[in-house]
């Protein structure tokens, strides 16, 4: 058996991976859930104070604060969008395969970034 570089991973490296990635997307959806939560009821922790300065720095800080809660949100339904996308690649068996270079991306890589779909040397690259 000559030793050629494998061309996509076995289907128990692909069973790995998927256990890793639908483990993330419960951890990713609980969080999406969260963070909806906190959008959808934006009093928990208000207070009713009367005085009217407080109550408008209050208001700015609230407005701030749900923006950066619905583009936490958003990065976080794009990350889940990512993760899904991952385990159709896996049923696909093209999962793990660089699409700029073709090669199969470092094990190391895919268990931190199981979504990634580049390889360190094409991101590398990347301007």
């Amino acid at each position: 058996m000559e030793n050629h570089e494998k061309t996509r991973y076995s289907d128990s490296e692909l069973n790995e991976f998927k256990e890793i990635i639908v483990e993330k997307l419960r951890v990713a959806k609980e969080e999406l859930s969260a963070l909806a939560l906190s959008l959808s009821n934006p009093n928990i922790n208000g207070t009713d104070d009367t005085a009217g300065t407080y109550k408008t720095l209050e208001d700015g800080s609230a407005t701030l604060e749900k923006e950066s809660i619905n583009q936490l949100a958003a990065r976080q339904k794009k990350f889940i969008e990512s993760l899904e996308a991952a385990l159709i690649r896996i049923e696909n068996k093209t999962y793990g395969i660089c699409r700029e270079t073709g090669k199969l991306i470092q094990k190391e890589r895919l268990r931190v970034v199981p979504h990634t779909t580049l390889s360190m040397e094409a991101k590398l690259k990347q301007p």
